[in-house]
């Protein structure tokens, strides 16, 4: 089953959100919204999102402040959609760390091409411009597909769990400590509680291993982290 990509819209004019929202979800992308900037920060690191579309004027923090927090901790691509239409903002933005930046008003085929556009500079930059796929023994993973499968059936996993067997992947051979994954999964104000790991962990294990007792593909380096089998 092919895992849908998550994105958050941070935007306070209900007509532009519903707008957003349901055309997002026509097009088979899972969907969640805030309307303010605190509330934005909150779920960020909870859920995890693929993309954040950003409005520059909410009510309580500007969309550029919010952008710079972001940016000290997390490289979710971030398009802004706002009606500030002069270079500067536009440039500012940018420099800030924005991925691409939509002047209001606009239209469904530039949102969605803009989206597509940003989803799939970020799987490149993490995956290597050729390497968008992983494999190991019967383990196979499509990057850019979010497809996981073993022995040629593929897995469905949830969001969280396809997001920690894709960081061990793209690491694979090194060990990845317990606060390293917390931290690229969560952000860095996530508590440091290992038990929400291990659960996913488990349930991955479940998903993949023959036997979660002995794993053929990720390894427990105990008291240290995880560590995903080399192709």
């Amino acid at each position: 089953m092919t895992v849908k990509s998550k994105i958050l819209i941070v935007e306070d004019e209900d007509a532009i959100s519903n707008f957003m929202e349901m055309t997002l979800k026509a097009n088979n992308y899972s969907v969640i919204c805030a309307k303010k900037g605190k509330e934005a920060l909150s779920m960020i690191p909870s859920h995890c999102p693929d993309l954040i579309i950003l409005d520059l004027g909410l009510p309580d923090i500007d969309g550029i402040t919010i952008l710079k927090e972001l940016r000290t901790w997390s490289s979710t691509p971030v398009i802004v959609v706002s009606a500030r239409s002069d270079e500067a903002d536009k440039v500012e933005a940018l420099d800030i760390g924005a991925d691409d930046y939509i002047v209001k008003p606009f239209g469904t085929s530039e949102l969605l091409a803009r989206i597509r556009t940003a989803i799939r500079h970020n799987t490149s930059n993490h995956s290597g411009p050729s390497e968008h796929l992983f494999s190991v023994k019967h383990l196979k993973i499509d990057f850019q597909k979010r497809l996981v499968i073993i022995e040629g059936n593929e897995v469905h996993l949830t969001q969280i769990e396809y997001k920690i067997v894709s960081l061990l992947a793209k690491s694979a051979g090194r060990v990845l400590t317990y606060d390293a994954i917390i931290t690229e999964l969560w952000g860095p104000y996530a508590v440091k509680d290992n038990q929400i790991l291990r659960v996913n962990m488990a349930n991955i294990r479940r998903k993949l291993e023959k036997n979660p007792a002995a794993p053929e593909y990720i390894f427990t380096e105990v008291g240290i982290g995880y560590r995903m089998a080399e192709e």
